[in-house]
This record gives structure tokens, C-alpha cells and sequence, in this order.
């Protein structure tokens, strides 16, 4: 492990420890044990990080939010009932997203402004 990988996951483990969060590490071999993220993982990876070329480290930033944005905000998720992560967030309290207070802005980016227009991606 290099230097600056060990440092990630030594502020990984104090934020854990300070929020009471229990990490557990997944067996080596064995992505089936955490099959959401490995899912996750993978749709990211084909959907966003091979199709796009990053100019800068701001330009990776401004593209990784608007495509978090299409997914949490228009793309169906078929384990959600094929509702949006926002809808389900959104539930019947009236609250715009989950883990948001109501008047907070999702996804601003300098050059396109909020976006909640067509998808983004397909």
C-alpha cells in the first residue's frame, strides 16, 4: 500500500470511529459480499469514467455532480420500483431530497445551472 492510500484509509477509519459508524472490510476475492457497490462500481465506470476525457481536476469534478445528479434525479432504478432516488427520498413528507433540508440546491454547475432538463446520459 502506498503512502497516500494509507493516509485515506487511516481518515477513513477516524470518521467512522468518530460517527459510530462500524466499517467492515470486504473478504479479498470476494466483491458478491458488497454486490451494491461492486453494482454501483461498475455502471460508473462504463456509463461515465470510460466515456469521458477530463481536462482538469475542476472539469472531473463539474461532470462526475451533473452525471450524480441525472442518476439520483431522472434515471428509474428498477430496485427503487422505477422511481428516481429523489422520488423515494422525496416520499410523502414533501422534502425534496433525502438527507437535504427543503430549500438546499442540488447539482449547480457554473457553465449549466441547476439541472432538470432531459437526462444527461443515457
Amino acid at each position: 500500500m502506498c503512502y497516500g492510500t494509507e493516509l485515506t484509509s487511516m481518515a477513513i477509519l477516524r470518521w467512522s470511529k468518530e460517527r459510530n459508524v462500524e466499517w467492515h472490510y470486504i473478504a479479498p476475492g470476494k466483491p458478491y459480499q458488497n454486490g451494491f457497490i461492486e453494482s454501483f462500481n461498475a455502471r460508473l465506470r462504463d456509463e461515465f469514467l470510460n466515456e469521458t476525457i477530463f481536462t482538469s481536476l475542476a472539469h472531473a469534478r463539474e461532470e462526475l455532480e451533473a452525471w450524480r445528479h441525472d442518476y439520483n434525479h431522472f434515471r428509474p432504478h428498477s430496485s427503487l420500483g422505477n422511481r428516481t432516488p429523489a422520488e423515494i427520498g422525496a416520499g410523502s413528507s414533501g422534502k425534496p431530497y433525502w438527507g437535504h433540508a427543503p430549500n438546499t440546491v442540488v447539482a449547480i454547475t457554473h457553465n449549466d445551472g441547476h439541472q432538470n432538463g432531459p437526462r444527461l446520459y443515457s
